[in-house]
Order: structure tokens, then C-alpha cells, then sequence
């Protein structure tokens, strides 16, 4: 079923929003992860989510060396080291499940969905719309590569966060990860089969 609200980011139609501001563009570099970028992506990890929450630095290098591709990274211009990413796992499945985190094993390159297992931006570079702008590229390059669906989970806290920038909620998610309760949410494609972004 097509919702009112779907292909929309931060109540604009995909389509009409303005991904890349200026200032933005001016301070960070936007790309793939480098295999030798995954302590530091590890350490961020650690920085922006408590413990029980964080990914171990073991499953971020086995996310990184499965599927570079689904890391998309902000690297900081002026310091050359990342300032935030995001991350995920294509697959067929259709719920998101706790084993995403911990088995990079789930990855199907061929997957028509993708479940997004982390935001990540350094204390110091918050609330400039950084988060905002990874989202708003990696749902693009998701369409792109003709995936129909982005999953993600969230404290309820963040749900709103996440609305403004495309997502629908769910509900609770069966996601039991770090001994939280979660919300499942989704973004599905915006433009209809064979039409270019």
C-alpha cells in the first residue's frame, strides 16, 4: 500500500529537495568508506551510542570488509578524518531482525532492501544538518541501485527525527537489541521504475 508520506524527505518530495547546501559541501566530502577508516568508524560507534547499543569494533570491520559500498561517510576536509557515516546491509527480508547487527553474513548484494544499522555523527558536528544530508545521499544511491525499501530502528525519542527526514513509523519492532525497545520504520522508493533521479 502507497502511503501519502512516502517518498518524502523532511515534507518535501524527494525529488524537490535541495540534498546539498552549501556550508556542507564547503566542509565535508561525502563517500565509501576505506578499508582503513574502520577503527575510526569503530571509535565513533563507541562515541555515539551507549555500550549495550554501540556495534563492536569486530562487526564493524566485517561490516566494512562485506559491504563497503552501503558505508557512506562524511570526512571532515580541513582534518581529512570522518565526522559521521552512515551504514547497512541489503537483503530480501522484510522485518528487521537484532542478527543485521552482528552477522554481515545477511548481505545480498542483490537485496531489495536495505536496513540501515547506524547513524553516526561526532558530538562536534551535530545540529549543522549533517545528519540530515547522509540520509538524504544514501537513500538517494539506495534508489539509485533499485532497492524499493530502507528499514531502520530507533528510540522512540528519535522517531521524529526520522519522520522529518522521509521515514514512517511502524510501530514497535520485534528488535529487541542493547535490551531497548525499539520502532521500526521505512522510506520506500520514491520514483516510480525507470524514472531517473
Amino acid at each position: 500500500m502507497r502511503l501519502a508520506t512516502q517518498g518524502l524527505l523532511g515534507g518535501k518530495p524527494m525529488a524537490e529537495h535541495h540534498i546539498s547546501n552549501k556550508i556542507i559541501l564547503e566542509n565535508f566530502e561525502f563517500r565509501t568508506i576505506k578499508p582503513e577508516e574502520a577503527e575510526q568508524a569503530a571509535a565513533i560507534e563507541q562515541i555515539c551510542f551507549p555500550p549495550n547499543e554501540a556495534c563492536s569494533k569486530q562487526h564493524m570491520e566485517e561490516r566494512i570488509a562485506k559491504a563497503p559500498e552501503l558505508f557512506l561517510v562524511a570526512v571532515d576536509k580541513k582534518t581529512g578524518r570522518l565526522a559521521g557515516f552512515l551504514n547497512g546491509l541489503s537483503t530480501n527480508e522484510e522485518s528487521f531482525r537484532d542478527e543485521f547487527f552482528t552477522n554481515a553474513q545477511l548481505y545480498n548484494p542483490e537485496g531489495k532492501t536495505t536496513m540501515l544499522l547506524g547513524l553516526d555523527v561526532l558530538p562536534k558536528y551535530r545540529n549543522r544538518g549533517l545528519a540530515r544530508e547522509l540520509v538524504a545521499r544514501y537513500l538517494r544511491s539506495e534508489w539509485e541501485k533499485g532497492r524499493q525499501k530502507v528499514l531502520l530502528t530507533c528510540l522512540r525519542s528519535k522517531v521524529e527525527m526520522y519522520e522529518k527526514m522521509g521515514f514512517v513509523d511502524l510501530g514497535i519492532a520485534d528488535s529487541a537489541w542493547g535490551g531497548e525497545e525499539w520502532h521500526e520504520m521505512y522510506a520506500i522508493t520514491p520514483l516510480p521504475k525507470g524514472v531517473k533521479a
